[in-house]
């Protein structure tokens, strides 16, 4: 699998999240991938940065090594992620982004459909299944996993 450039992923999260410049879809792109490492179990997260470019993969893996900083925490690694819904999702990620709630949703739709290309299915597949319904809402995978649920449960 080729890992997309940041450059693409950058410029289709400006154009899905109608950003007004490559600045702003990079600082949503941190911000939304931080939150998310935050909110997923570290080996999920260590797979999903594996599969993006370094500059996006960043913010992951910089998550992920603040929970490994003794030996005894790095033989700990978390097995599931904090706990928040999506109101705590979209405010963490306004916060870093610093913009509305309403823009950090839109933008991590965004994200998360850009994630969609840029990492295997069954990556997508697990992600899916680490995060809350209010949350895993913004994936598009999520529609389209509900949508096969829902034709072989007929």
């Amino acid at each position: 699998m080729l890992i997309m450039r940041y450059e693409e992923l950058t410029g289709r999260v400006q154009t899905l999240a109608r950003l007004p410049d490559r600045q702003s879809a990079e600082r949503a792109v941190r911000a939304t991938l931080e939150t998310l490492a935050e909110r997923i179990p570290d080996g999920l997260s260590d797979h999903m940065a594996a599969q993006l470019p370094s500059e996006a993969a960043d913010p992951m893996r910089r998550v992920v090594a603040s929970h490994e900083a003794s030996p005894e925490q790095r033989a700990h690694r978390r097995d599931h992620g904090e706990r928040f819904d999506l109101t705590g999702f979209a405010g963490r990620i306004a916060w870093r982004a610093r913009t509305s709630e309403e823009e950090a949703i839109r933008e991590a739709s965004a994200i998360f459909e850009v994630l969609d290309s840029a990492v295997s299915p069954e990556l997508m597949e697990k992600l899916y299944h680490a995060l809350p319904g209010d949350i895993r809402e913004l994936l598009p995978e999520a529609r389209a996993f509900e949508e096969r649920r829902t034709r072989e449960e007929r």
